[in-house]
């Protein structure tokens, strides 16, 4: 198992995977991505401004499609096609530089989008506001399928430079619901709508915001209180173990992507090492971090790692990560599997070529990742496997 190579670096092709695992179609991808291929050559922060009109093309030539089918009544299909806008402007945008002309506007599509394209297409997913301090997370709630009563619910958190659309295209709220459990994917501090519309850095002292979170679907009359875990992807691998070693009311964990000690990441970017996740690296993560220049924001990061936080867990955890994965070590998972000396039931899932997702959050092939995570969940939360 492989990732989808088309481009000459992995941060460009890293994008063109997610998208593909998020539900584009594979000759839409290759109309956009065609006209880049030379562009791509100069590096993989040249050539983005190029990479978004392409994909806005695309977009809004999809929304175009999808009037024409709400003319005519067919909702069902111009759902599907809005959706594929939203994914390729949420695509689009997430490739931008801090600051970039239409960075906002292209966002800004995207959710919209997203919200007209699952409502017309008759999907559950809605969008809710989590109380946050004086302000609110925006956040999408996924109902369980076929549950009376009270259902269990799965916080999912973001990942650096992902959004909470992203991590519903991830399948996983899906896979989740068959499973008869709920999902709520937010756009903690840092991510999506909270750092793009409210201008909310992140705070990696992430029990300050998962508290609140936890709050939000304890008061909830759907939603079973004892029975709430939390997931993260990429860098929600670090967020979501530091929420459960904080929050004791979270009743199980689990990590797609072990992103045990981030601050150590950065150290290694510096000298490059390793892959980055998206072009113009450093102007992104001061911009998540609110930080004025690169020592600034080191200072801010530093205390990224789960040293001290993992033996703090006292629930069932899952780690998982993939074998090949080239941004963020394997050691990662092994370290925090092996500081997990207080959960009752731990485990560590290793992705290998045998199954695929060997690739970052398995970019290559995510199915693996969604269906284990999910079952993890129906069997720690008491959710169904048949």
């Amino acid at each position: 198992m492989a990732l989808f190579e088309y481009f000459p670096n992995y941060v460009w092709n890293l994008s063109v995977s997610i998208a593909m695992a998020s539900g584009a179609e594979l000759g839409e991808i290759m109309d956009m991505c065609q006209p880049l291929l030379a562009k791509a050559e100069a590096g993989e922060d040249a050539g983005t401004v190029e990479f978004m009109l392409e994909w806005m093309k695309m977009a809004d030539k999809l929304v175009s499609l999808a009037e024409e089918d709400d003319a005519m009544g067919r909702m069902l299909s111009a759902g599907p096609k809005r959706q594929r806008a939203a994914l390729y402007y949420l695509t689009a945008e997430r490739m931008q530089a801090h600051g970039s002309e239409n960075r906002l506007a292209t966002f800004k599509k995207g959710i919209a989008n997203f919200q007209q394209g699952t409502q017309q297409a008759g999907e559950t997913v809605r969008r809710v506001e989590v109380p946050y301090g004086d302000t609110t997370l925006a956040a999408l709630f996924t109902p369980a399928e076929s549950v009376e009563g009270l259902q269990p619910c799965v916080v999912y958190l973001n990942g650096l430079d992902s959004n909470k659309e992203l991590l519903y295209w991830s399948r996983l709220p899906q896979e989740l619901a068959k499973r008869g459990i709920a999902s709520l994917c937010v756009d903690q501090p840092g991510t999506g709508e909270s750092l793009r519309l409210q201008g909310m850095p992140a705070n990696w002292k992430s029990e300050d915001w998962g508290t609140p979170v936890f709050d939000y679907l304890d008061g909830r009359n759907d939603v079973d209180s004892a029975r709430i875990g939390i997931t993260g992807i990429s860098l929600g691998g670090y967020y979501a173990p530091r929420v459960c070693a904080n929050e004791p009311r979270f009743a199980s964990g689990a990590v797609w992507g072990a992103n045990h000690n981030w601050a150590e990441v950065q150290q290694r970017r510096i000298n490059r090492e390793g892959e980055n996740p998206v072009p113009h690296y450093w102007k992104h993560v001061h911009w998540v971090f609110g930080a004025d220049g690169q020592e600034d924001f080191i200072e801010k990061s530093k205390g990224m790692n789960l040293n001290g936080q993992m033996e703090k867990i006292k629930v069932p955890f899952l780690v998982t990560h993939g074998e090949f994965d080239r941004q963020i070590s394997l050691d990662y998972a092994h370290q925090s599997y092996d500081q997990l000396v207080n959960s009752p039931r731990r485990e560590l899932k290793i992705f290998t070529p045998r199954e695929g997702g060997v690739e970052h959050v398995g970019a290559d092939n995510m199915s693996f990742g969604r269906h284990y995570i999910a079952d993890w969940f129906a069997e720690t939360l008491g959710g169904r496997l048949t």
